[in-house]
């Protein structure tokens, strides 16, 4: 393995144990990961995709979620309206949708996804727990209603910005309503 693609994979894998403690995920939550392998090699979104790149951190990020019982939702690009591919145990009673994320539709990540998966399935939208945008993906719409930012300390995955969030549940009630710690 060429170096660099061994710093996406120490880079990626930082990243997602940084997320997961910080996001103090648990067994069985979702995180979307929105990845632009055009921007991870140092080119505009959309450009430059990278099926290489894509596979290996979906293998990375799969195993680091896999290992603490986490499913992994991966956005695909516009072409496919952002929509999710992760596995069909994560998505119990949503609706499928029709499609087979390509390089140049869907996006590389997407793609390695799709192929990495055992039971793979597409959804137009989710509601994950946490997540990770790589490259400027804009996984916002894939989070739960209150999304918290999480500052970590991997700010880039290679060349693309790294930009992590949790959701936490909404605060409800005035000024004597009192709050479940745990849950912030």
């Amino acid at each position: 393995m060429s170096e660099s693609m061994e710093n996406l994979r120490q880079q990626a894998a930082a990243a997602v144990r940084e997320l997961c403690e910080k996001a103090k995920l648990r067994p069985g939550q979702t995180v979307v990961v929105g990845c632009s392998t055009s921007e991870v090699r140092g080119s505009k979104i959309g450009s430059d995709s990278a099926p290489e790149t894509g596979k290996l951190l979906v293998e990375v990020i799969s195993a680091e979620l896999e290992s603490r019982g986490l499913y992994l939702a991966a956005q695909c690009c516009e072409h496919l309206n952002r929509c999710i591919i992760t596995e069909r145990a994560a998505v119990p009673g949503l609706d499928i949708v029709n499609v087979v994320p390509q390089p140049k539709a869907g996006g590389s990540f997407a793609t390695a996804a799709y192929a990495h998966f055992q039971d793979p399935v597409a959804v137009e939208s989710i509601h994950a727990d946490a997540g990770l945008d790589i490259g400027g993906t804009l996984i916002g719409m894939h989070l739960k209603q209150v999304a918290v930012p999480v500052r970590l300390e991997i700010k880039k995955i290679g060349e693309a910005i790294l930009l992590a969030a949790r959701t936490r549940p909404k605060f409800i009630g005035g000024t004597r309503a009192h709050y479940d710690e745990s849950l912030l």
